[in-house]
């Protein structure tokens, strides 16, 4: 089963449609494995509460099917990597490729995508993992 890596942009977006609500389908459909780490959970949290989804349902859901391991893999320790010279705080998303053996990242930032493969982790748009997945 492919293993992906989403930021937060992208899982975000999820909630309002899109290609990203495709990749989010995917992973529910159990066609897709989640990689997670602390750093990335604890950003999702914080992103969609500061969107105001505090207690919105989909959010209590997710959180749950993250909390069950719903074909999600969760790593306690990352490496350390400097790789996104433009925002640093994107680097928690290929430490956790990295250290789940993840296949692909899916971002819509530019200053991560602009990496486009990373040991073996290819580093993609939402809609082009979609081409190249579906």
């Amino acid at each position: 089963m492919t293993k992906v890596v989403v930021d937060t942009n992208v899982f975000v977006s999820s909630f309002f449609g899109g290609n990203p609500r495709k990749i989010v389908d995917l992973w529910k459909s159990v066609q897709l494995t989640l990689c997670l780490s602390r750093p990335i959970i604890n950003e999702y949290v914080e992103v969609l509460q500061r969107l105001g989804l505090k207690n919105e349902r989909e959010l209590s859901e997710l959180l749950s099917l993250f909390a069950h391991g719903f074909h999600v893999l969760f790593s306690a320790k990352t490496p350390e990597l400097h790789l996104v010279e433009k925002d640093p705080d994107d680097d928690k998303f290929i430490e956790c490729a990295v250290a789940l053996k993840a296949d692909f990242v899916i971002s819509g930032d530019k200053a991560l995508v602009a990496i486009q493969d990373y040991m073996g982790i290819r580093i993609v748009t939402p809609k082009k993992f979609l081409d190249s997945y579906i």
